[in-house]
């Protein structure tokens, strides 16, 4: 961590706030395990992806160890905006890992959406949708700590079956201080069924802060689709960036150009070879060919894969 942030001190840190005061719909690269690291954040902000969260990073570790706050979080002085998100149950401890962060990020958000059967049962995550004083005193406690008034605190949250409490939950956080507020809209049980986008735009409707709407955002096209359903201020998308980072630039699959600019991205951050490889599996999903997929998606090693590319593609 530390290598990377220093040089961050050198730079101008942004208000978040600016993009949705822009007029423009912000595109959002969603909070994602293993994958919206610092090189795969790198690669989207040059396709025209306005804002990257980090992976979800537990507080109570990130402020306990060194070694979690090496491991979890690197920046560096291009990746801005730039917000860490992270998942807590107690509002000092969110507050002990916002002030960390907060010479080096934009904002932080809090985990109130992940349904994982481990981060309920740990208090984390969508279970907090059910305890909503609970997050306007985190909310709260964050806001009145951190000194910097353009250092953003965000909440990203499921919906309830009944949406009165939804809307209930984002008003109280509203009224705490909150910046804006990201809704994937399904519920804590639902996985892949529909998203609720009708339920976005009643929270929207609800609210005098921006609201992001997030869920199944595959294609620049579906991020327009649902600008119009929710009214949304931000579109957040997960695995359509994943299969095609190029995807806000209006790039309908992965174009080689960008394959290469992750090879020449990761290889520049050391990338270890799993993440390196798996990122290419799902930008190359869509353009090769169920035989090239077998061969390609059990190489082994960084210099196995780079001669692939080379002898098939030219990258």
């Amino acid at each position: 961590m530390t290598g990377d942030i220093r040089e961050t001190k050198e730079c101008q840190l942004k208000d978040p706030m600016d993009l949705f005061h822009s007029g423009q719909v912000v595109k959002v690269c969603a909070p994602m395990v293993r994958y919206s690291k610092l090189a795969f954040r790198t690669l989207v902000r040059k396709y025209s992806c306005d804002l990257c969260y980090t992976p979800m990073i537990v507080a109570a570790d990130f402020v306990r160890s060194a070694k979690a706050r090496d491991s979890e979080f690197t920046t560096n002085k291009g990746d801005h905006p730039l917000i860490v998100q992270f998942a807590a149950k107690e509002a000092q401890v969110l507050c002990d890992a916002a002030r960390i962060v907060c010479p080096f990020a934009d904002g932080i958000d809090l985990n109130c959406g992940c349904p994982q059967r481990w981060a309920i049962s740990e208090g984390y995550g969508a279970c907090l949708i059910n305890k909503p004083e609970l997050v306007k005193d985190m909310v709260r406690h964050v806001r009145s700590q951190i000194d910097n008034p353009k250092f953003s605190v965000s909440i990203k949250i499921r919906i309830h079956e009944d949406l009165k409490r939804t809307v209930d939950l984002c008003q109280k956080a509203e009224a705490a201080g909150v910046s804006w507020i990201t809704v994937h809209g399904r519920s804590i049980e639902e996985r892949h069924q529909p998203v609720h986008y009708d339920a976005i735009k009643i929270i929207k409707q609800s609210m005098s802060i921006p609201v992001v709407a997030n869920g199944d955002i595959k294609t620049l096209k579906d991020a327009e689709n649902v600008h119009h359903l929710t009214e949304a201020d931000g579109i957040m998308v997960a695995r359509g960036l994943l299969a095609n980072p190029a995807m806000f630039a209006g790039y309908e699959e992965t174009p080689f150009q960008c394959i290469q600019d992750w090879v020449d991205i990761a290889l520049e951050h050391g990338t270890p070879f799993t993440c390196f490889h798996h990122h290419l599996m799902y930008m190359m999903e869509r353009i090769t060919s169920k035989q090239e997929k077998k061969v390609f998606n059990v190489l082994s090693s960084t210099s196995a894969v780079l001669d692939y590319l080379n002898d098939h593609y030219g990258v």
